[in-house]
């Protein structure tokens, strides 16, 4: 973004005095990161208040900062907008530069696989356009909007993640970024002690579609009843599935994986063999979403596959590791049932290496049903391809109880103590050994693996 301070003023209807011409090159709210000729935005909250933070911002060279109209003592002969509030205004911002930017926009959302599946949509299309993505997890009513002003003016496409924990916080997401295309990954359980069941986080999920161009094309997972019933009811909507199943608008009908990645053949509106450097069949679905948008957008089946061949993901994503003669699965960035399920599948049905290892960590934000959500993986676990288990946190516990009948002298708790873990890796994994990190982002089991790097 590169506005006149009188430009940021006209967005916000506020009175930019005699500094109108200065030009702003950015918006900031962390005087830690902040660069030169960027928009300090002050938030006042719980633990400290912004405004105190604005002087620093002009001595790192900001050229403008808000000011909430009821904060006192505003510095003098510096350039000042003054605002009722900080974050109503860096939407409204954000909402008026939208406006400006010609740029084809796409929102995903989800329960999991959101990041993954906006970092490998971005590396698809990165060949052929100027490609932005949400950057870490500023997916929220503050990520968006600080991510939608970071845009270049020639941005050709816009990747953007929404993040949600209730109700409405999706729809207005949609309204601020207007997307031309979206894509639902899944309906997992996570925020379900916020929204009481799956059919309400399906529903809230589902409002990605009211601030939908009016051309706009939804890609969703086919394979979910709960949102299939949603499409159903919107006939109006322009939408394309795809899944594992059969009926869908692009299916999977054959997944090979190697430690280069996986191999898969699909159907449907697109056909034949492409190939992907990523692990997972859960990886594979996510890809799916991202090729039907690409197909929307306009690329050749060849481009596609050429797009698919060069894709990257943020760590802690089914990362592989290689820490000497051990071998890692990183994916400790979130969990949650439904994307737990997927990665113990994907160890269990590996050949790449015969010694498994699980070291998992609870899942959090899953409200009532937490303990019997934990306890139902032990359904999933095969005692006859998994080796060794480690389990992190207090609601592990229940998961243990459930498993040490079937995995005697195989299977470790812990509820806080990292060392207890690492020790037993260092003592019984081998170089056949293969060692899936899974949890919450809450439980940090990348510490495990940082004790070997």
């Amino acid at each position: 973004m590169r506005k006149k301070i009188q430009d940021i003023a006209n967005w916000l209807n506020v009175d930019a005095g005699k500094y109108g011409d200065i030009l702003v090159t950015g918006v900031s709210i962390d005087t830690r990161t902040i660069n030169e000729g960027e928009l300090f935005i002050p938030f006042r909250g719980e633990k400290t208040n912004g405004h105190k933070y604005v002087p620093q911002a002009f001595e790192k060279g900001a050229s403008c900062s808000l000011w909430m109209k009821d904060e006192p003592h505003p510095p003098k002969d510096v350039p000042l907008l003054f605002v009722d509030d900080s974050e109503s205004a860096l939407q409204q911002m954000a909402r008026k530069y939208r406006e400006e930017l010609q740029a084809s926009f796409i929102g995903i959302t989800g329960s999991n696989g959101k990041t993954s599946s906006k970092d490998i949509l971005a590396s698809l299309l990165s060949p052929f356009y100027k490609v932005q993505k949400t950057i870490g997890n500023f997916n929220n009513e503050l990520g968006l909007p600080l991510t939608i002003l970071s845009l270049d003016e020639d941005t050709e496409m816009a990747v953007l993640e929404m993040g949600m924990s209730g109700f409405g916080e999706i729809e207005f997401l949609s309204n601020l970024a207007k997307p031309h295309y979206a894509i639902i990954t899944n309906i997992g359980e996570a925020h379900m002690q916020e929204l009481g069941s799956r059919e309400g986080i399906a529903k809230a999920k589902f409002e990605i579609i009211n601030g939908f161009d009016a051309e706009g094309v939804l890609c969703y997972d086919g394979d979910e009843p709960l949102l299939r019933d949603l499409v159903e009811r919107t006939p109006q909507l322009k939408t394309k599935s795809f899944g594992f199943q059969s009926g869908n608008d692009l299916t999977v009908r054959k997944i090979e994986t190697t430690e280069k990645g996986s191999r898969f053949i699909v159907e449907g509106e697109l056909n034949g063999e492409f190939f992907i450097p990523v692990l997972g069949k859960h990886q594979v679905k996510n890809t799916l979403g991202a090729m039907l948008v690409a197909k929307a957008i306009g690329l050749s089946e060849e481009q596609i596959r050429q797009g698919l061949s060069q894709v990257s993901l943020t760590d802690m994503r089914m990362q592989l590791v290689p820490l000497g003669d051990l071998l890692f699965i990183n994916d400790a960035y979130n969990a949650a049932p439904t994307s737990m399920k997927a990665a113990i599948e994907f160890l269990q049905s590996t050949s790449m290496r015969k010694d498994k290892w699980l070291v998992l960590g609870d899942m959090l934000e899953l409200g009532e049903k937490e303990r019997e959500f934990h306890e139902q993986l032990a359904n999933y676990i095969d005692e006859q391809k998994i080796s060794k288990i480690c389990l992190f946190g207090p609601r592990m516990e229940w998961l243990y109880h459930r498993l040490a009948p079937k995995f005697p002298g195989r299977i470790l708790h812990t509820k806080e103590d990292y060392g207890k873990i690492i020790d037993e890796i260092k003592q019984h994994a081998t170089k056949d050994s293969l060692i899936l990190l899974k949890g919450s982002r809450g439980m940090k089991l990348e510490t495990v693996l940082k004790a070997f790097q």
